[in-house]
């Protein structure tokens, strides 16, 4: 992420939430009514690019892939508020639209921290579709790579004696081990029973045909524009780094596996890759 421009990531991640209810068709993996309208006038330039080549394997993955990491994420957190937790911290939020979107939303208090400079960015495309700042929505400004996390959510309102479930989605194949290891750190020092939903990118021997081919495309492009992927991890390194750190594993899971398997028989060009998992771990009792 840097000063002058607003991360591409984003953007994409955002723009192919939008597509996927335009270019897909039912059953609806994950339904981001409010993506398109942040985006603004980037919505339909990107969105036609899932129009004219929705089947192309970068598209159709990156439709995939945030869908059901969202899907994934936000069922967990609506079960959690059954449950009475109020609080949601959404790390590397970038465009994530949580926040605006009918729904659980008004019953928990959420925390989106990421780089200034998006916040500002994401600001100004709220304003400008005239979106209103929801009540409950504390922006948090952090930089992962030199910014203490915990001083900056306590002075933002968040209480770490009280459970949350933390979103960590998209973000940590672009930082480096120091970074994540700190960010580990500091959610361990939130309240037992707080929960960590967290995506991480695999290293090459673990991925499937689909995900190694979608690497090859996205890998490469990705450092173009200057956010490169930096970090992968084995399912079980991933579960050593976070038991070190007070956070015990309650599952890992595949793409394929973070939605309802009825939602994978399609007509359409949507199938789950093997690049990206998810992992659950929760903070275990001091």
């Amino acid at each position: 992420m840097h000063e002058a421009q607003p991360s591409q990531t984003a953007v994409m991640a955002a723009a192919a939430r939008a597509a996927h209810l335009v270019v897909d068709r039912e059953p609806f993996i994950f339904r981001d009514t409010a993506a398109a309208s942040l985006l603004g006038g980037l919505a339909e330039e990107i969105i036609g690019y899932h129009r004219a080549h929705g089947d192309h394997l970068i598209l159709s993955g990156t439709r995939a892939q945030v869908t059901a990491r969202s899907h994934y994420t936000e069922r967990r957190l609506a079960e959690m508020a059954r449950d009475g937790v109020e609080q949601y911290v959404v790390l590397g939020a970038g465009l994530d639209t949580f926040a605006y979107r009918p729904g659980p939303a008004g019953r928990v208090r959420i925390f989106e921290v990421d780089h200034p400079a998006t916040q500002r960015w994401k600001r100004g495309l709220l304003a400008a579709a005239g979106i209103p700042h929801p009540d409950g929505l504390t922006f948090v400004p952090v930089d992962f790579e030199t910014d203490d996390l915990t001083p900056a959510l306590s002075a933002a309102g968040f209480d770490p004696s009280r459970p949350a479930l933390v979103s960590w989605l998209g973000v940590s194949m672009y930082l480096t081990r120091d970074a994540i290891d700190a960010t580990l750190a500091t959610v361990r020092r939130f309240a037992s029973g707080t929960e960590l939903v967290m995506e991480y990118a695999l290293p090459a021997g673990l991925r499937d045909e689909r995900g190694s081919a979608y690497a090859d495309f996205a890998l490469p492009a990705a450092a173009e524009r200057g956010e490169p992927w930096l970090a992968f991890f084995t399912p079980g390194e991933l579960s050593a780094a976070l038991e070190g750190h007070g956070l015990e594993t309650a599952e890992h899971v595949r793409q394929a596996d973070s939605v309802d398997s009825a939602l994978w028989h399609r007509s359409d060009a949507l199938r789950p890759a093997d690049l990206c998992r998810l992992v659950r771990a929760v903070v275990s009792a001091r």
